[in-house]
């Protein structure tokens, strides 16, 4: 059974850092795509950051320059380094795993992250 664990939420000011984490329970050596998606009350979950088998990434427009997607095929774990931070991106953030193009994806079951003075 595929899980996937979201780590490094919280609370931070404007302007602050965090780091996110999402532990895989099975191997990312080959997998397909890996994302992070925030979602804010009242609203549809958005694709944030991606990361692909080739290593390529894509960024939201509105995240670009701030936050980079990385993955450590070692620990099977994906990172978000979240970096100047605004009150806009409070929302709770998922991982989403691929493993093969046209199968099933898989969420975790998010970490909240509150930016705020």
């Amino acid at each position: 059974q595929v899980q996937l664990v979201e780590s490094g939420g919280g609370l931070v000011q404007p302007g602050g850092s965090l780091r996110l984490s999402c532990a895989a329970s099975v191997s990312i050596f080959n997998i397909n795509r890996m994302g992070w998606y925030r979602q804010v009350p009242g609203k549809q979950r958005e694709l944030v950051a991606a990361i692909f088998w080739s290593g390529s990434t894509n960024y939201a427009d509105s995240v670009k320059g701030r936050f980079t997607i990385s993955r450590d095929n070692a620990k099977n774990t994906m990172y978000l380094q979240m970096n100047s931070l605004k009150p806009e991106d409070t929302a709770v953030y998922y991982c989403n795993a691929l493993w093969v193009s046209g199968s099933r994806d898989y969420w975790g079951q998010g970490t909240q992250v509150t930016v705020s003075s």
